[in-house]
């Protein structure tokens, strides 16, 4: 990716951001949350059904607004990592990371040689589909493209150290429903016992120099994140923001 990562910048100085999930396969959803002023926009290709080609055009609107498009894969999979990359995304982002090896096989597919081994094509969007960006693009890529981590699981926790040193992953995402699920409590996530560990995973990801992400459901947990320094956080996902909105107009409405 040979454009400016808006996301990697505000990171790099230690700014808190703030994104949000989309699983809507339109263009037209992304354009809107876009222009809201939001840092970086996670096109969910795990959970939604946006194809590639959707999923191109979507990077191009939040590019138009410096909004960092990430994209989320189903798995530590070479191709789909791949495509996610040469369509022309910021960062990719992978569920389940449970162990090291899993997030240096992370690294191994996204990374261009000699750090990885990501197949090359400078005509792509990520190449600006032009020969001669050919030499400069490998390491213009290896040092712009943003990596991603999630781990969702206490044998993730469990792992975190080691995972947390592996080179080349820039964030590790804690997943809360999930982490919530692992401890038999699915879905409370603002639970204690979920927190206790989201404050022992905080501790060991900015202990070896890497940024924390994680997930709010509502302002509140929003607030609580945001006094926890998370670096790359989320609120909610826009079909979710869409049903409140209309649910809270139409209880006022009819009350």
């Amino acid at each position: 990716m040979l454009k400016k990562n808006y996301l990697k910048e505000k990171l790099d100085n230690n700014e808190l951001t703030i994104g949000t999930w989309n699983i809507i396969n339109s263009s037209m959803v992304v354009d809107v949350i876009a222009s809201s002023g939001i840092d970086f926009i996670v096109i969910d290709a795990e959970h939604g059904s946006i194809s590639y080609e959707t999923a191109q055009m979507m990077i191009g609107l939040c590019e138009s607004y410096n909004v960092t498009p990430i994209m989320r894969v189903g798995e530590i999979n070479e191709s789909l990592i791949l495509r996610a990359l040469d369509i022309g995304i910021h960062g990719v982002q992978l569920p389940n990371i449970t162990t090291a090896k899993d997030a240096e096989q992370f690294v191994q597919f996204a990374k261009y040689p000699p750090i990885g081994i990501r197949g090359f094509s400078p005509y792509t969007k990520a190449g600006l589909y032009d020969v001669t960006n050919g030499k400069n693009m490998p390491n213009i890529a290896n040092d712009n493209t943003l990596l991603i981590a999630n781990v969702e699981g206490l044998d993730g926790m469990n792992n975190l150290n080691d995972i947390a040193q592996v080179d080349g992953i820039d964030i590790i995402f804690i997943g809360l429903f999930d982490m919530s699920k692992s401890l038999g409590i699915a879905g409370d996530v603002e639970n204690p016992k979920v927190i206790e560990k989201l404050d022992e995973a905080i501790t060991i990801i900015h202990k070896n120099g890497k940024k924390v992400g994680s997930i709010a459901s509502n302002i509140n947990m929003l607030k609580v994140l945001k006094s926890k320094n998370i670096d790359y956080l989320t609120y909610s996902v826009d079909t979710g923001m869409i049903k409140e909105s209309y649910q809270n107009m139409i209880n006022n409405f009819r009350g």
